[in-house]
């Protein structure tokens, strides 16, 4: 059950539904709370969605059930533009209630001093009204909340200020009243604006990808038509600039395609015949044809959008740890504002005027809403950057992880590697050249769909090599192939196959073994009278896995590991390439489970970087899953805590760096939310704080805490 809450703008309400509605649905663990997007989503089929919504307006706030995209006038907004225009109203009414009172009083100065004889007869009756006025229009949503908390027994911040301006008045304060009301809806208004600049930048992702679409008839004709009505299979034009509506395969035509919104990826990708394409991504200078491959809710950027919603009720250590803190801290601090205002007048027969007034000033202080806000704010501003740069981050339990991290294992084909073989060297033999060795292994190999002879046709065309395909080719199972090249017999086959036929000499043993040793598988080509040449295949490396070992080197990471299935050659020379700490050759997917466990029992915290497939299993054991996403594998994208959507090592070190900068910000915010507080509590049990300097040092902590929290959206 998913509802949208009017009214849910702060961890204070969050709190109080929870209190209501955790023994409703049974337990507070089946509510899942956004507060940015004012989202609340309920697990349990026992209550329907209007026993839920009344017991949400019994707190004073409202439920309506949830549309992923609300229109921008609805309900929420127009609740909004009230609370902008009642906090300017009550601003102006304070103004006007203080110039009235100077005018009786003779002056500014002589009013404001007045307050100080707290005597209700010592401010004229026009300006009480006035003030009045500015009470009710600051206080119009904070009453209902706080009378729900009170009814409830359960104070929190709305009853925390209700009681302070009551008080106020009660004492003849009645400026500070006013002023308190408004400075706390200006406080209101203003947390509101800045947690929406972090919701507008979650929400920009839902804008990413366009409505609709441009399909083609079969009769060649075009017309638009919803993306969320498009079938699979179905054939869309997208145009020069245009962004791609839905993932597909380009059928037809050649651009380069941005995949930034999506990837990261700082350039621009060559897009042609037969490559996919992620809805979201801008088409460059070219038209393309594409036939779609998924609906619209199942795209790559459909996928991003929701585990990106998911990740926001995953809460991080802080953020709870904040939480739990604020529980006992509201309560507190109402019983300490109690023992000031009774202990001193009955103890030692002080004022109890004046303690009554302190009190009220720790009241307006212990306000904990700049320490919760802060961490939540901090952590999806770090969700949306991380989102923005190409790295899927699951929830803020996440976010925090890779800063701690001290070792990390790396799965090889696929991660340290590309995945697919290459040719890494030509060898020709007696008087074969280059091209000539290439051309006839091409030939053999022209019609066969076998890794290796991919990469022996992938290589001939990049050196420009005429490839015509063999004659009378034949399939040797387990050793080769074998056919006639301008009438001629040749064949291409392994190591075993070229001892079997009997044609190997010293020397070409001592090549095959070198290069054999060097992780290397070695395809040999011959005819019936001598071997004419040998190619060495091999995965490669990704082109920045040693740059990017270097930089998590120099950031603190301990220990760098290799996990791998591929032979102990071929794992021993990747290992030596990249100065890997530890390599683990030869393993199975339980083998890989076996080695990461024992790993974490060494007590660092460790990760599994891998393609999210076949290595599952070992990454569930990992302290934390990173997920290399081949721009937008479903599988790796569903199966890690993190995924790198661009396949680019080097997202590693920068989400270390972001982890650690977001844990920088929020350790900043509850130092800073705390110090405040406590100074202002010291001031206020001296004597030399009022109650407007209280309420301005509490929204000025709020203020800024957020600011911090949003400058992680610009981490790129």
């Amino acid at each position: 059950m998913e509802l949208r809450i009017h009214g849910m703008d702060c961890a204070e309400e969050v709190a109080v539904l929870k209190r209501e509605l955790g023994p409703l649905v049974g337990g507070e663990e089946r509510l899942a709370f956004d507060v940015l997007r004012g989202k609340l989503t309920v697990s349990t089929a026992t209550v329907s969605a209007e026993v839920v919504a009344r017991a949400v307006s019994r707190t004073g706030m409202k439920a309506e059930p949830w549309q992923d995209r609300p229109q921008r006038d609805g309900r929420n907004e127009g609740r909004r533009r009230l609370g902008r225009r009642l906090t300017i109203a009550s601003g102006l009414f304070t103004a006007a209630g203080l110039a009235i009172h100077g005018w009786f009083a003779g002056g500014l100065g002589p009013a404001l001093g007045s307050e100080g004889s707290a005597l209700a007869n010592g401010v004229p009756l026009p300006a009480k009204l006035f003030y009045l006025a500015a009470i009710v229009t600051g206080g119009w949503f904070i009453a209902p909340k706080a009378w729900f908390a009170l009814r409830r027994m359960r104070p929190d911040m709305n009853l925390l200020m209700t009681v302070a301006v009551s008080g106020a008045v009660a004492i003849g304060e009645w400026f500070e009243a006013a002023t308190v009301a408004f400075l706390f809806a200006l406080s209101n208004a203003l947390e509101g604006w800045s947690v929406g600049r972090a919701r507008r930048a979650v929400e920009a992702l839902m804008d990413l990808s366009p409505a609709t679409a441009r399909v083609k008839e079969e009769s060649g004709e075009e017309r638009q038509l919803a993306a969320a009505e498009v079938p699979v299979g179905t054939i869309f034009v997208v145009r020069p600039g245009e962004k791609v509506p839905l993932d597909g395969t380009v059928v037809a035509g050649r651009s380069e395609v941005n995949q930034a919104p999506i990837t990261g990826e700082s350039l621009p990708v060559a897009k042609e015949v037969g490559d996919g394409v992620l809805a979201g991504t801008v088409n460059g200078s070219g038209a393309l044809e594409v036939r779609s491959t998924k609906g619209a809710s199942e795209t790559t950027l459909a996928k991003m959008i929701r585990l990106v919603e998911e990740a926001r009720s995953r809460r991080a250590p802080s953020e709870q740890w904040v939480e739990r803190f604020a529980r006992l801290y509201t309560p507190a601090v109402m019983v300490l504002a109690l023992l000031v205002a009774v202990v001193p007048p009955l103890a030692f027969a002080l004022s109890w005027e004046s303690w009554f007034y302190r009190a009220l000033v720790l009241l307006v202080i212990a306000c904990p809403c700049a320490l919760v806000i802060s961490t939540p704010v901090s952590i999806v501003a770090a969700l949306a950057a991380a989102a923005r740069a190409g790295v899927l981050i699951k929830g803020g339990t996440y976010v925090e992880a890779p800063a701690r991290l001290r070792a990390i294992a790396f799965d090889k084909t696929g991660t340290l590697t590309r995945g697919e073989p290459s040719v890494v060297e030509v060898v020709p033999l007696g008087e074969h050249d280059e091209a000539e060795l290439l051309a006839r292994a091409a030939a053999l190999e022209a019609r066969s769909e076998h890794p290796l002879a991919a990469a022996i046709l992938r290589h001939a065309a990049e050196q420009g090599v005429e490839v015509r395909p063999a004659a009378d080719v034949q399939s040797l199972p387990g050793k080769g192939v074998a056919g006639r090249f301008a009438g001629e017999l040749f064949w291409l086959g392994s190591h075993r196959y070229l001892e079997e036929r009997g044609q190997e000499t010293p020397e070409v043993h001592r090549q095959l073994e070198a290069m054999s040793s060097a992780g290397r598988t070695v395809v040999v080509v011959g005819n019936e009278e001598h071997v004419c040449g040998l190619i060495a295949v091999s995965d490669r490396l990704r082109p920045q896995a040693s740059e990017t070992l270097a930089e998590l080197r120099r950031l603190g990471i301990e220990r760098l590991i290799m996990l791998t299935g591929d032979n102990e050659g071929t794992a021993r020379a990747i290992a030596d390439e990249l100065d890997l700490d530890e390599v683990h050759a030869e393993l199975l997917p339980a083998d890989k489970v076996e080695a990461v466990e024992r790993l974490v029992a060494g007590g660092a915290p460790v990760a599994m970087v891998g393609d999210g497939v076949n290595d599952a299993p070992a990454m569930g054991r990992a302290s934390l899953a990173i997920a290399m996403g081949s721009a937008g594998s479903d599988a790796a994208i569903e199966s890690a805590d993190i995924a790198l959507m661009s396949d680019d090592l080097r997202k590693l070190p920068w989400l270390i760096r972001h982890s650690r900068r977001t844990l920088r910000v929020i350790r900043q915010n509850i130092f800073f939310a705390l110090g405040v507080k406590l100074v202002v509590f010291a001031l206020a049990t001296a004597g030399q704080a009022t109650l407007w300097m209280a309420i301005a040092a509490d929204m000025g902590a709020s203020l800024l805490v957020i600011a911090n929290g949003l400058r992680l959206l610009r981490s790129r």
